[in-house]
């Protein structure tokens, strides 16, 4: 018996290999995959067998669907350049609307103040030229005024224009009332009483003992005061021929005055 006859052995049966390859080509079109592997028997592999083969044609990309897939590319592209110049089309758009309304509104404000403005300058003409007309024709019946004489008095008011004018000269004192000094009211309660007009004592009374006359329409005899009706702090007799006549003050006593002198501030008629 050989001295190892009992030993086992550590080598391993062989199995039955199975081995495989992949191996690829293209051929006419086609994807060529060869499988090689199917399971071999050890004896086989030992006595150097063949492995066992197969092989899958699978299609490949063909020309016409590549150069589809580019146009679709293309169309793509340009359908996405084409939105997004629209989309600035549509912002810029948007953007001069909003300029014009803007414009807009602001044309309209510069209109709108302009007819303000046109508005305004043509009150302020109409009112100058009313002012105006109503100057020249006070100027006209000062001048109408002044023409008129003292003869052209007559009756009562001549008898109390010729009275007055007999004053002409005395001394002002206040709280007097003649024959030899006046005060402003003094002196007409006297000239009035000439005539038989019986006046109230103080100038604020007598300027609402008549009928309130305009200025433009005065008449020789007529009452004048300064100062408000009722409340005069003043009064004279218009003569005629655009004068008065009152006792003014201390320093010029009785005097005759044109009425552009110290325009009064209203008149009544007691004649």
């Amino acid at each position: 018996m050989s001295p190892v006859a009992h030993i086992p052995s550590h080598r391993k049966p062989r199995r039955a290999a199975s081995t495989r390859a992949l191996r690829a080509g293209v051929t006419g079109g086609f994807l060529t995959l060869a499988v090689a592997g199917a399971a071999v028997p050890a004896s086989a592999t030992e006595n150097n067998a063949a492995p066992a083969e197969s092989t899958l044609e699978m299609p490949t990309v063909s020309a016409t669907l590549a150069s589809t897939a580019a146009q679709t590319a293309d169309a793509t592209q340009q359908a996405a350049s084409d939105y997004e110049l629209q989309a600035q089309k549509d912002q810029a758009a948007a953007h001069a609307k909003i300029a014009a309304k803007k414009a807009k509104a602001e044309a309209d404000r510069k209109a709108k103040e302009a007819r303000e403005e046109a508005r305004k300058a043509a009150a302020k003409r109409a009112a100058e030229a009313k002012a105006q007309a109503a100057k020249a024709s006070r100027s006209a019946e000062r001048t109408t005024l002044s023409t008129t004489s003292v003869s052209n008095a007559s009756g009562n008011a001549a008898t109390l224009i010729s009275f007055l004018k007999a004053q002409l000269g005395k001394a002002y004192v206040l709280g007097s009332s003649g024959p030899s000094s006046y005060d402003c009211s003094g002196l007409t309660q006297a000239a009035f009483k000439q005539v038989g007009v019986s006046l109230p004592r103080v100038s604020q009374d007598q300027s609402t003992a008549g009928t309130p006359v305009s200025l433009d329409s005065l008449q020789p005899g007529d009452l004048l005061y300064w100062g408000s009706a009722g409340s005069a702090y003043h009064v004279g007799v218009y003569v005629g021929g655009g004068k008065f006549i009152g006792a003014q003050n201390s320093s010029t006593g009785i005097v005759e005055r044109p009425l552009d002198y110290d325009m009064p501030t209203g008149a009544v008629r007691v004649l």
